[in-house]
């Protein structure tokens, strides 16, 4: 075996650059001659050790340019040499991403916690979903999220990046929120990623756990004489798109909560929600605990993709129309391994729908039910019940494909995109 010589270490060193320059470097390929192209950007890095969260929005994030339609979006965490990361040392609990329109010559901080932008520079799109205030955003999972599948089939699109949508003196950016907790050596690993108050050493007053108590630079208890090194890590996220055509149908994206309290015209979705445990004596397997709502959207269509968003002990979720006829039905898919997709206890997917196009509808003012169901055998704190929904105008204009962008809100206040839940 040789020495190793100065011009060596060098190399290691050169090579170790290398591998770091390769991680942020934006890698775009395209399929065949179909046009359809994928985009791989890294978030800006966080860092985390033992009990240790991090809640950050990334402004001006990196997005496909141009009018486009989106085809499908992915993401995970990875650490500083492009290594996927397990669920049982960080735990995904949220990514989002939101499309918003920025005045020309105004700049925002990269990375904030403190959403207090000049309103009248800051313009967020929602979703065509109901929800007054939060899940405004386009896109966005949690611990499911790599083996969930996001593809919108054809002939459909998500529209983005449509110069007549953007009102005048303005430009079109992103926002990308990353919400992960490092479990590694914690006390309670369930309870950690369930956000309970009494792990973090905060007390909010009738309210035992969830996103109000495990806030960016929060920490977990681990246990005695834990230790854990710090890590950078990002989350890297996959664009999948097609440049915008008149042949492209646009969908609606809807985001359902189980938890919105519909009053007369309000929306106001509490967004997470407690699951009590079950009497004593119970048995497991009768241990359900269900939350529903009723709701209707404001127009109709084709539904094209729906899938549900639960925590862990979610068993399941399901979008019934007038009459009970299932919409969808959207079940998690749990882990039962250490690697990486597959950690047990943890909800690694959740199965999607793909009707076959004309064959599911809902129609305007229809009454929507929408339930929830968690195994109730221990208590759950801040689970969540929420279900995305692409709906397409059942009848399309083909004269105005090139304009009929989701529904576009235009939103002078700014909220807690994700997490925002009125007391």
């Amino acid at each position: 075996m040789r020495g190793v010589a100065v011009g060596d270490s060098e190399c290691v060193l050169l090579h170790c650059v290398i591998i770091l320059v390769s991680l942020v470097v934006v890698q775009t390929s395209e399929a065949g001659g179909n046009g359809v192209k994928t985009d791989v950007f890294l978030s800006p890095k966080f860092v985390l050790e033992a009990g240790s969260v991090s809640e950050k929005y990334y402004y001006g994030v990196d997005f496909p340019k141009g009018h486009i339609a989106i085809k499908s979006f992915n993401a995970e965490v990875i650490d500083e040499r492009g290594n996927s990361v397990p669920l049982h040392e960080t735990y995904l609990h949220h990514w989002i991403v939101v499309r918003y329109y920025i005045r020309k010559g105004k700049n925002v901080a990269k990375e904030s916690v403190d959403l207090g932008i000049l309103q009248a520079d800051f313009l967020i799109v929602k979703n065509s979903g109901l929800c007054e205030h939060g899940l405004v955003q386009y896109f966005g999972l949690g611990s499911e999220t790599r083996r969930t599948a996001t593809d919108v089939p054809d002939p459909y699109g998500i529209e983005v990046g449509n110069p007549g949508d953007v009102p005048d003196g303005y430009e079109e950016k992103w926002m990308l929120n990353v919400h992960a907790i490092d479990t590694r050596g914690a006390e309670n690993k369930l309870g950690c990623t369930e956000c309970r108050c009494d792990l973090y050493n905060v007390t909010v007053e009738g309210y035992n756990g969830g996103l109000r108590c495990c806030h960016d630079e929060a920490r977990c208890r681990v246990k005695a004489g834990f230790q854990g090194v710090k890590r950078g890590l990002y989350l890297r996220y996959n664009v999948t798109y097609v440049d915008w055509d008149a042949s492209i149908i646009p969908v609606d994206i809807y985001i359902l909560d189980v938890t919105d309290i519909w009053t007369k015209a309000r929306h106001r979705c509490l967004i997470e929600y407690e699951v009590e445990s079950c009497n004593v004596g119970t048995k497991n397997k009768e241990c359900t605990h269900t939350k529903s709502l009723s709701v209707s959207l404001p127009t109709g269509g084709d539904v094209i993709y729906g899938v549900g968003h639960l925590h862990t002990g979610g068993t399941g979720i399901t979008l019934y129309g007038e009459g009970g006829r299932e919409i969808c039905s959207s079940i998690p898919a749990y882990g039962s391994g250490d690697e990486v997709g597959n950690e047990a206890g943890y909800i690694v997917g959740m199965s999607t729908c793909y009707p076959s196009p004309g064959s599911i509808k809902v129609s305007a003012g229809e009454r929507l039910t929408l339930v929830s169901n968690y195994s109730s055998a221990q208590t759950h704190t801040g689970v969540m019940g929420l279900f995305y929904l692409l709906v397409s105008d059942s009848s399309p204009k083909p004269n105005t494909l090139l304009h009929s962008s989701a529904q576009v809100r235009l939103y002078y206040n700014l909220f807690y995109y994700y997490a925002c839940i009125e007391s």
